[in-house]
């Protein structure tokens, strides 16, 4: 009898830490939604949005300016050179603002790069509305071929009067591999 109980016990505790691992999996396989949608609500990891389209224009407010600086980095395996044309900008609240950032592939093969955009502070990201970016689509380039990609934004006036600097940082990534499954895939 009492072995019995024993095995009762054993199959309760692991249905139990099955139970668990599935629970653990299906956070793990939730968690990148959700931490989009924190971010989106919060600001938090200077994660910018997409496209910005206004119907109406926005108050400039010509009382003060903003300093804004453009970092390029690439991530491990990206061999193209990324830089922005310009290192920063000072610019005003409201108005529509224009800078490019220059790409060369020296590789020896055409690869596609994907650009994903972060702000700093982290609080500022929702002020910075980019009205055209390279980071919204895919950049393709051969062997041997450069690119001055257009950057538009505008910094909203109701920005925060404290923050009078604001960083934006791209990260290039080589997303070749995906974009050929992708294609393979269709």
């Amino acid at each position: 009898m009492n072995e019995s109980k024993q095995l009762d016990s054993a199959k309760r505790g692991a249905a139990k830490l099955v139970l668990v691992v599935v629970g653990m999996f299906g956070f793990g396989f939730a968690l990148v939604p959700l931490y989009d949608i924190i971010c989106d609500v919060t600001g938090l990891n200077g994660k910018t949005s997409g496209k910005y389209v206004s119907e109406q224009s926005l108050k400039i407010d010509e009382e003060r300016t903003v300093t804004i600086q453009f970092l390029a980095n690439n991530n491990a395996g990206m061999p193209w050179e990324f830089r922005p044309v310009s290192r920063s900008l000072e610019v005003t609240p409201g108005e529509l603002n224009a800078t490019e950032f220059f790409v060369r592939n020296p590789a020896k093969s055409s690869i596609t790069g994907q650009a994903v955009p972060s702000v700093t502070p982290f609080r500022a990201a929702k002020y910075l509305h980019k009205t055209e970016c390279f980071c919204f689509e895919q950049q393709q380039l051969a062997s041997g071929e450069t690119l001055q990609m257009p950057l538009r934004f505008i910094i909203d006036s109701e920005m925060p009067k404290d923050i009078t600097k604001l960083t934006l940082s791209y990260t290039l990534y080589d997303i070749t591999e995906q974009v050929s499954g992708d294609l393979a895939a269709d």
